[in-house]
């Protein structure tokens, strides 16, 4: 079985390890199908973009685990070789529990654990560290071990002297070099869509080479000899052709699932692409559009003077349904204040202003307040929430009473965190849905089946 890459904490070099063995087979001429753990979008795209098969998400607070087991041995079936890669710490689930956490996944999916340990300034504490989290729970299996900032043969050959009685297995030893480290922000990685800096695979793979034992760490990365898979098939839509999905996928919105272009796609929805970044107008055979999560605070001023696109946006807005993700919504709203205390007009679709705030993180149950395209009164579902944002209201310099065919707007739905009370949030009405959640759509039947039909919906009769 493949392995799930993991380590006490998060920054210990879990992304790092799983770039450098995907360079280190890339240079080989080997495939490797890449998983991450939990709802990450940018180590996704990381893993994603040296010329490896498209990582996937396995996440089983949104997704639930029959979805994680078979999204997992459908995709790493394809190829001889897998790896998962793990989130945070081992056990670091939802808020103070293992659920949905990497040894979650780990025990599911009956998979070795590589543990990646940032050793600066440790030898003999490292012990107790492993040995907890090896003997913590008697149903994972902690295979192989590689020690991080290790920078001189002494500092290995004491590590060595302080694991040789163990019954682990020492797989390399990483040290500190710059150029293999990953860029980051406030969010977590820099996506490689919103760099110039790009993974120097060569390097990556020269530093595997050297510093890891590859031809031990190849036998944990065989894909699974076997298939569980759920045999129930995709609900009969009936799809009109005539009323594709536009969906805006540029430099500054890219937070997407790509089971849900997929989805999309296998159930016969025609997709377009549409770019903001580019001042493109939404394409006229659009009928839905999907804005998902991005950047819009740090190209706020250039996605103001893309005239062309807000235009369209608005002219959109009287005739088609938009579904708008995290920083999808910012762009609907008057304005973004920046960093800088500047502000940058929006579309003045929605009456609020977008400002930073405090990081809002997490996964959250979602109730329906009332029947929306999403999300119907009384039904729950699952998403997650992960932005330094807030949106206050406003008043806007567009005729709400205009564009909407009864000033319906309210929020779709209540949401909570595991340890708060529900509280109303997003804005919605027949055209329109808002919010600062991003779901799974492939994994929500609910939400799927209600978004589906929301883009076959005539919307001239709303105009």
């Amino acid at each position: 079985m493949p392995c799930v890459i993991s380590s006490p904490s998060t920054d210990s070099g879990k992304t790092t390890l799983s770039l450098l063995i995907s360079c280190w087979a890339f240079s080989k001429g080997i495939k490797i199908q890449t998983f991450k753990v939990g709802p990450d979008y940018l180590d996704q795209q990381q893993l994603s973009s040296i010329g490896q098969p498209i990582c996937r998400n396995l996440d089983i607070f949104l997704s639930g685990e029959e979805w994680v087991q078979t999204n997992f041995f459908k995709h790493s079936l394809k190829y001889e070789f897998s790896l998962i890669e793990g989130a945070m710490g081992l056990f670091d689930g939802l808020g103070a529990t293992a659920y949905s956490s990497t040894a979650n996944v780990a025990k599911l999916l009956d998979t070795p654990i590589i543990f990646v340990v940032n050793a600066r300034g440790q030898v003999a504490s490292l012990l107790p560290t492993v040995r907890g989290f090896r003997d913590f729970d008697n149903g994972l299996s902690i295979k192989g071990i590689i020690f991080n900032n290790v920078n001189s043969d002494r500092h290995k050959k004491l590590i060595r002297e302080v694991f040789k009685n163990e019954d682990i297995e020492i797989l390399g030893f990483l040290p500190s070099d710059s150029k293999i480290t990953v860029n980051k922000s406030n969010l977590g990685l820099i996506s490689p869509l919103d760099s110039d800096k790009k993974i120097d695979v060569d390097y990556f793979a020269s530093f595997a080479e050297k510093n890891l034992d590859v031809v031990s760490l190849i036998k944990f990365l065989k894909s699974p000899s076997k298939t569980i898979l759920n045999t129930s098939s995709i609900k009969n839509f009936k799809i009109d052709k005539r009323k594709p999905i536009a969906i805006a996928e540029d430099k500054i919105f890219h937070f997407n699932y790509p089971e849900t272009k997929e989805f999309l796609n296998e159930i016969g929805i025609p997709l377009i692409s549409w770019s903001i970044f580019n001042n493109e107008e939404i394409p006229q055979e659009a009928s839905s559009l999907i804005i998902p999560g991005g950047f819009p605070e740090k190209y706020a001023d250039h996605i103001s003077q893309s005239d062309k696109s807000l235009k369209s946006l608005r002219e959109f807005r009287k005739k088609g349904f938009i579904y708008a993700e995290c920083g999808g919504m910012m762009i609907l709203g008057d304005l973004i204040k920046d960093e800088n205390g500047n502000n940058h007009k929006m579309s003045g679709i929605l009456p609020f202003s977008a400002k930073k705030s405090n990081l809002s993180v997490g996964y959250r149950y979602i109730k329906g307040l009332k029947n929306t395209a999403i999300i119907k009164e009384n039904q729950s579902i699952r998403g997650h929430e992960f932005h330094y944002w807030e949106v206050e209201s406003s008043s806007s310099e567009f005729d709400l009473k205009k564009n909407d065919y009864q000033n319906q707007l309210s929020s779709p739905w209540k949401i909570k965190s595991w340890e708060t009370n529900f509280k109303n949030e997003g804005w919605s009405d027949k055209k329109l849905h808002a919010s600062w959640i991003h779901l799974h759509l492939p994994s929500c039947t609910e939400a799927a089946t209600n978004f589906v039909d929301a883009t076959q919906v005539d919307y001239s009769q709303y105009s």
